[in-house]
């Protein structure tokens, strides 16, 4: 009975340490989501010499917070 209570209790510890590490992840995330986005924008035109470039800059430009305002109740600007 012991084995089994320890296999528990180290499979709830490795839950909290998934789920901590997942909040720091979102944590980190969140807090570098206009740099992530300015150079993934870059990266973006850089590959794409259309008019998807323009795209992407014009993205680029814009914040997190305000792109998440815009959206409407379905997820679409």
């Amino acid at each position: 009975m012991k084995n089994r209570n320890k296999r528990g209790q180290a499979m709830v510890e490795y839950i909290i340490i998934v789920v901590l590490v997942a909040i720091a992840a979102l944590a980190v995330f969140a807090a570098f989501s206009d740099t992530i986005r300015a150079k993934l924008s870059g990266a973006v035109s850089e590959m794409d010499s259309g008019t998807g470039s323009q795209a992407a800059q014009a993205a680029a430009q814009t914040k997190s917070q305000d792109t998440l305002k815009s959206l409407d109740a379905t997820g679409t600007h």
